[in-house]
């Protein structure tokens, strides 16, 4: 049994869902389908999501929102048309979107959320009402009847633990299911989204909920590469990742799956795969427990750029019981999460993305800091990027770290800071962003080419 979800860029067109529906055929086990809304058709297209974000604005701003609604309708109808889909679909979808306009604004916290969702949850109308003029015996399911409840958390909802119980029921139906992904319905019946890459979330949550053997997520790559194919000139593919090696990938930059994705499939071990709709019979990269091929030290690259990191400096910092606590407990304070911590005995870096600093946050820092701890040396580095070297096979070789830094080495590129956790799954080096793609050439050089 498969959960199978298709992103935004597998469901652009008729053409497009030409393809998903061949792909649900091809294989009887496919019998939760999770979908996303309409992406581009092509690089000037606008995706459906986008539109609705404008619709929602205009909305919101009591401004004209004739255009907007024609404008998406007219999207889900050309799909309509070209795939030949009659009955009422298209009729409930304007009906639906139209509605949108009637929702109150004032006091009304998931009116976004509202808004946005509507573009995965009309799709998945069609998709069924495609599906079942096709061979396919389908039913939409919204996620409120699939047993998605979550918290009240508008943008970033999460789900509750006693959903799965419900979920579980989807089993007992014999339909192919439909279900619309990136978000669910609070206790109070209130439409609330996950956070980014949300579909994603979804088919893990179903996946995990129905206890499917396998949850294959269709995008537009064959699969997961051990770099950037931006970066690097066709890298090499990977086949087989754990899921602790895709999460240090997916945090730092691989953007192929959400890393929050992977946890309800991860705590339910379900094996999922990443496949390509465009390709299907490629094998994809598969995100497993255990790796069944080792060897290798190294899987994959990946780097992230937009970080600050708050340096502080005080002599005799290791003597100082709560040092610590309390510039982190400033930093709660004043609502702003930190990455990373490298320390040493009289000094203290606090990793930061730069998104959640402002001019103003910064002084606040500053001020607080130096009067609360009263340090030598405290000032902000901008301008710095993540690298990451993952692989958990790396504790069984030695010199790993060496190898790296002396590839930064040779190519000119100082390495800022440096640090590694006790799994030694990843080692994280800190470099100056304009050296960022320098960096993941000379390592990837050193450990995949050499």
């Amino acid at each position: 049994m498969k959960v199978i979800k298709f992103g935004g860029s597998s469901l652009a067109s008729a053409t497009q869902l030409t393809k998903v529906l061949n792909i649900v055929k091809s294989d009887s086990a496919r019998r939760f389908v999770v979908v996303s809304a309409p992406g581009k058709r092509d690089a000037n297209d606008t995706k459906v999501t986008d539109a609705l974000i404008a619709y929602y604005t205009a909305y919101k701003n009591g401004e004209d929102i004739r255009p907007h609604q024609k404008w998406i309708i007219a999207r889900y109808q050309s799909i309509c048309d070209e795939l030949g889909v009659t009955g009422t679909v298209m009729s409930d979808i304007a009906a639906d979107i139209t509605a949108l306009a009637d929702l109150t604004i004032e006091g009304n916290q998931f009116l976004y959320d509202t808004f946005l969702a509507a573009g995965e949850n009309n799709n998945a109308k069609l998709i069924a009402a495609y599906f079942s003029e096709n061979g396919i015996k389908a039913r939409y399911i919204h996620p409120k009847e699939a047993g998605i409840i979550v918290s009240a958390e508008p943008s970033n909802a999460r789900l509750l633990p006693s959903s799965y119980e419900k979920i579980n029921y989807l089993n007992t139906l014999d339909e192919t299911l439909v279900i619309p992904g990136f978000f669910g319905v609070t206790e109070t019946g209130e439409i609330c989204t996950f956070s980014r890459g949300g579909s994603d979330i979804t088919g893990s949550i179903i996946a995990a909920g129905v206890h499917a053997d396998l949850y294959e997520n269709f995008t537009d790559v064959d699969g997961i590469y051990a770099a950037h194919p931006g970066i690097i000139n066709k890298p090499s593919s990977i086949a087989e990742l754990t899921y602790r090696e895709m999460r240090e990938l997916a945090y730092a930059g691989f953007s192929v799956l959400h890393d929050e994705a992977l946890l309800p499939a991860y705590r339910a071990s379900v094996p999922l795969v990443i496949k390509n709709t465009n390709n299907p019979d490629h094998p994809g990269t598969k995100i497993v427990a255990k790796r069944s091929v080792t060897g290798h030290p190294v899987v994959g690259i990946a780097a992230d750029g937009d970080f600050t990191s708050l340096n502080i400096s005080k002599y005799l910092m290791n003597r100082e019981v709560g040092f610590g606590r309390k510039v982190l407990q400033i930093l709660e304070n004043l609502g702003i999460r930190f990455e990373h911590m490298p320390t040493g005995i009289d000094d203290m870096s606090i990793i930061m993305r730069n998104r959640y600093l402002t001019d103003e946050l910064e002084q606040a820092i500053s001020h607080q800091l130096t009067e609360t701890l009263q340090p030598d040396v405290l000032h902000f580095e901008k301008d710095l990027s993540i690298l990451m070297i993952v692989g958990e096979d790396m504790n069984e070789h030695i010199g790993v770290t060496a190898h790296a830094a002396n590839a930064l080495a040779k190519a000119g590129i100082n390495i800022e800071m440096l640090s590694q956790g006790s799994s030694e799954v990843s080692i994280m080096f800190i470099v100056k962003s304009d050296q960022e793609k320098a960096a993941i050439k000379a390592i990837y050089q050193a450990f995949f080419e050499s």
